[in-house]
């Protein structure tokens, strides 16, 4: 990866798991980044079933299989960029929050969507 390491990607609870996330996953997010211009601060990658559940998670969440991760954003302009660059990038499952972006590539879940919090 250009951009990342697979730390950033840990769960708080289990060093080291940022290892058991998806390597599809990670080159597209890794292609997007150099498509944004703009560095991605991962919130949450990787989470164990106890993280999950203790950060409000769903029970199905793909951030649990390691398709997913939240990307810290604080304005307009750079949501914009991420957001551009994330489906040039191919990804076809973007969630908006205040303060972050979820994206994922979950194989389990339905393609060509994407929702607010």
């Amino acid at each position: 990866m250009r951009h990342f390491k697979h730390h950033e990607f840990d769960s708080p609870d289990a060093p080291g798991s940022g290892a058991k996330m998806d390597p599809e996953f990670l080159e597209l997010l890794d292609d997007a980044r150099q498509l944004a211009g703009v560095p991605f601060k991962i919130n949450s990658g990787y989470r164990t079933p106890k993280r999950n559940k203790t950060v409000g998670g769903t029970e199905n969440s793909s951030h649990l299989r390691g398709y997913a991760a939240d990307i810290s954003c604080t304005n307009s302009t750079q949501r914009f960029r991420i957001i551009a660059a994330l489906i040039a990038a191919g990804f076809t499952r973007i969630g908006i929050g205040r303060s972050f972006i979820h994206v994922d590539n979950d194989p389990l879940k339905t393609p060509g969507v994407s929702w607010l919090y």
